[in-house]
């Protein structure tokens, strides 16, 4: 039998406005190193057991289709948040898998996505080894969380900081520019259920025009909700308004989530995440209480990983080649890998595609290290601030038709 040239690619758990990019970079990557056809996972390894898939080349026709790609937010293949069971577990899942990999004459695997992702790969491709499979099993990093291991940092991250720190300015001119003769409190909440890297982000919106948000808490430290209720009303004595950033997943000291302070969802996903909702919301009312002034909550929400008109030239390239990267490694062999980015330099800013093993990142979770955030737990250091600045620099225009951003959907 000879060599499979056919590559399956998916997308999994939360999109990002570059994880298309990714995606463009292995279409991309295949078709120049020969293979014969592209397939795409719709929904993931869930929509992959229904045997959803789509011929990429019958949704990318042209380069100008790859640079469209490249500016889409949200997975265009669609994504999902699906746990596989233990191989040894339901060896019926894997051999579902493999059959309708083998139907399709599939040599290499890729799948753009997170933790719980890699957790996927490191399953298929031990499954492989064990059962004698010759498929090859990529993974291309993707979150905004920015928590996978062994990488500098991950695609999506660099956009998502991008955002949220433009949007920090532009929630704190708002509230300056209401604040005469009334006191204002406002709460900005940021995804990050334990790891603080996207609210660490709005620091960056401390520039020459602009003072930054006076406090900032990570999931990181413990919350202590009497000395965050006290830098307030220390706070609000000496300016009219204050403009406060906090992660979803902040906790009081016994462990349980701010937003479970007032009760909160109970929704759980397929990885045993709890639904986060509703942190600056319950904070805005504590101080309202507390303090007698007017308050506001912000919970930027999905828009952190979907605005693609403000993502990053940086990320988006560097989301482009961690694409590739990953076509290039399984096609020289490799297996049970994920793809990672290596920093080369700070000034000027450089990086490079680097390869590890997943089971050295699946399951494993990069925090905000204890010494990038100031004593009390209340900001971050200039370290913080000096690691993702370089991330966000440079801009990607849309392409613009009746004055809004053009995307590829895909057509079915």
């Amino acid at each position: 039998m000879g060599k499979k040239r056919n590559i399956i690619v998916g997308q999994s758990g939360g999109p990002t406005s570059v994880i298309n990019s990714s995606l463009a970079g292995v279409y991309k990557t295949a078709k120049e190193r020969g293979f014969h056809k592209v397939y795409g996972m719709l929904h993931g390894i869930e929509g992959l057991l229904d045997e959803m898939y789509v011929d990429l080349s019958t949704q990318i026709h042209s380069d100008m289709d790859i640079e469209l790609l490249k500016r889409t937010p949200s997975a265009f293949l669609g994504s999902c948040r699906y746990k596989l069971p233990d191989i040894h577990e339901n060896p019926v899942f894997y051999e579902k898998i493999f059959n309708i990999l083998d139907k399709l004459d599939i040599e290499v695997f890729i799948y753009i996505g997170g933790n719980d992702s890699m957790d996927t790969i490191k399953k298929l491709s031990d499954y492989a080894i064990v059962k004698g499979h010759g498929q090859k099993f990529l993974g291309v990093p993707k979150t905004i969380d920015n928590d996978l291991a062994l990488t500098d940092h991950t695609p999506g991250f660099g956009s998502a900081a991008k955002y949220i720190a433009t949007s920090t300015k532009e929630v704190i001119r708002d509230a300056m520019g209401l604040s005469y003769r009334r006191k204002t409190i406002t709460i900005m909440e940021c995804m990050g259920r334990n790891a603080g890297w996207l609210t660490g982000s709005t620091a960056l919106a401390k520039t020459e025009d602009c003072c930054g948000p006076d406090l900032i808490y990570l999931p990181e430290i413990p919350f202590d909700i009497e000395k965050f209720l006290k830098k307030c009303g220390d706070l609000i004595q000496k300016k009219p308004s204050i403009v406060i950033a906090v992660s979803e997943g902040i906790r009081v000291p016994d462990g349980r989530y701010v937003c479970q302070l007032s009760g909160g969802s109970d929704y759980v996903d397929a990885f045993g995440h709890k639904q986060l909702a509703g942190t600056a919301d319950y904070l805005a009312g504590f101080l309202a209480g507390e303090l007698g002034c007017k308050t506001r909550s912000v919970e930027l929400s999905t828009l952190q990983r979907s605005a693609s008109h403000v993502a990053s030239r940086v990320d988006i390239n560097e989301a482009y080649m961690v694409g590739g990267a990953a076509v290039k490694a399984a096609d020289e062999g490799d297996t049970g890998k994920m793809v990672v980015i290596d920093r080369v330099s700070d000034d000027p800013y450089m990086s490079a595609a680097g390869i590890y093993d997943v089971h050295k990142i699946a399951n494993n979770e990069k925090t905000v290290p204890r010494s990038w955030v100031n004593k009390d737990g209340s900001y971050v250091t200039q370290e913080f601030v000096n690691y993702v600045e370089p991330l966000i620099q440079g801009d990607y225009q849309p392409f613009m038709v009746n004055g809004l951003p053009q995307h590829l959907v895909l057509k079915r």
